[in-house]
């Protein structure tokens, strides 16, 4: 899973990275173009549990990638911000799973705001209208080259060219109203022909709005503010203090509690947000134990036994024979594969049986 973690100058997204990566990027350079890469273990106490019965050689945790990328300039007539962007960090842009974009909700005078003032919503629409613009020029583009060369070629080729002109000129219609286009209803055949592109608008959306210590208290109305404007599909809204959860990660376990339970802050910023980021791409994770190690597999929600066993290894999801299946919490109670089996609790699967999250799964597979 790689998220790509956006925001305005001065919005403190690269405060977020931090918080997240447990890095230490320069912060206050107010959008400077360096790209910052990290990578973060999802924190998943079942795996902790199941180490204690199965006492492994290691534990694997889930990952998370995050970037932190510039925020790309304003769009003037006939120059489109974005394609200002160093081309690597446009591409990275592009090939994210998701968008996390967080937006100055926070007072400080010692931070000036680069517009004099702080508006989370002007902020939040700013750069949701780049990225509009972005996947406007890409549309308009294709469907000029289509327009002028679309009728050579095959029969087969004239036919797939009508049908992606059919559905990029809908796209079009939705971005020139200025709706983002994972609002839009794809079916399969037409996410085919558009898949190319990366629309930067049809990707998934956290907006997390970075908030300051003394409005702690009224997180959850400042975020209700802002997320019943924004109801677009596959976007959620929540809130955190970057500035408050970077300096909680540099302080010991004990001394964290402590300050937290001060602050009235009940989960860690990494925890929501990694959840929160799950839940945006609809991704469960089932889990595998045994003396070797115990792992966490992430997967889209609804994946097949078979589709588990391909996440694993394509020669598992080729051989399958069978899944040999426990729920993480009657494994927990039982103790062991052999007492699950006994008490009826460990179940024989086809390629057909839906995965839950909190499976502990074996695959069983023919070489």
């Amino acid at each position: 899973m790689q998220i790509a973690i956006v925001g305005l100058a001065g919005s403190g997204k690269t405060t977020v990275f931090n918080t997240l990566t447990r890095g230490h990027a320069q912060t206050g350079g107010y959008g400077g173009m360096e790209l910052h890469v990290g990578t973060v273990k999802v924190p998943d106490e079942r795996l902790d549990r199941l180490a204690e019965i199965f006492k492994p050689k290691k534990i694997v945790q889930a990952d998370v990638t995050y970037f932190d990328l510039a925020a790309p300039p304003a769009s003037t007539e006939g120059r489109v911000g974005t394609e200002e962007l160093p081309a690597d960090q446009l591409a990275r842009l592009r090939e994210a799973d998701a968008l996390l974009h967080v937006v100055r909700a926070f007072e400080d005078p010692s931070v000036p705001h680069p517009e004099g003032s702080v508006d989370a919503w002007r902020d939040l629409e700013r750069l949701d209208f780049e990225f509009l613009m972005s996947d406007l020029s890409l549309v308009e583009k294709r469907l000029e080259r289509l327009k002028s060369g679309g009728h050579h070629g095959t029969p087969a080729e004239r036919e797939s060219n009508d049908r992606e002109t059919l559905v990029l000129t809908r796209l079009h219609a939705a971005l020139v109203e200025g709706r983002p286009l994972r609002g839009e209803v794809i079916d399969a055949d037409e996410e085919k022909s558009i898949r190319g592109f990366r629309f930067l608008t049809q990707k998934p959306v956290l907006v997390l709005l970075n908030v300051g210590e003394v409005d702690l208290p009224r997180e959850a109305e400042i975020v209700d503010g802002i997320a019943t404007r924004y109801q677009f599909t596959k976007s959620l809204v929540d809130a955190l203090s970057a500035k408050i959860e970077m300096e909680l990660g540099e302080l010991e376990p004990d001394e964290a509690a402590v300050f937290m339970d001060e602050l009235g802050i009940t989960e860690s910023g990494l925890a929501r947000v990694i959840h929160l980021s799950y839940r945006l791409l609809g991704l469960i994770s089932f889990l595998t134990a045994g003396p070797d190690e115990v792992r966490a597999w992430p997967i889209p929600d609804g994946s097949s036994s078979v589709e588990a066993a391909g996440a694993i290894h394509t020669d598992l999801a080729r051989g399958f024979i069978r899944a040999e299946v426990v729920q993480y919490e009657d494994l927990l109670s039982l103790r062991s594969m052999a007492e699950a089996r006994k008490h009826g609790k460990l179940r024989s699967e086809g390629k057909t049986y839906t995965v839950k999250d909190g499976d502990v799964v074996e695959i069983l597979f023919s070489k």
